[in-house]
């Protein structure tokens, strides 16, 4: 069975990864919108907290002690 740390680390890169694939997803998606600019800073802020989320998940999951 897996402990904690190693739950969190696979869950961090999980999330940087889709954050990663929802951005570049979303702008092939640009071009069609009416207001391009405007999603692009809705897509741009939301990948970011994703993927600040799992960048902070990583890290306690690699450095934290037990």
């Amino acid at each position: 069975m897996q402990n904690r740390k190693t739950r969190l680390v696979i869950t961090g890169i999980v999330m940087l990864v889709a954050a990663a694939g929802f951005f570049f997803y979303m702008t092939g998606m640009a071009p069609k919108s009416n207001d391009p600019k405007a999603l692009m800073q809705t897509v741009g802020q939301v990948s970011g907290v994703v993927g600040g989320i799992g960048v902070v998940m990583l890290l306690v999951g690699l450095f934290k002690k037990n």
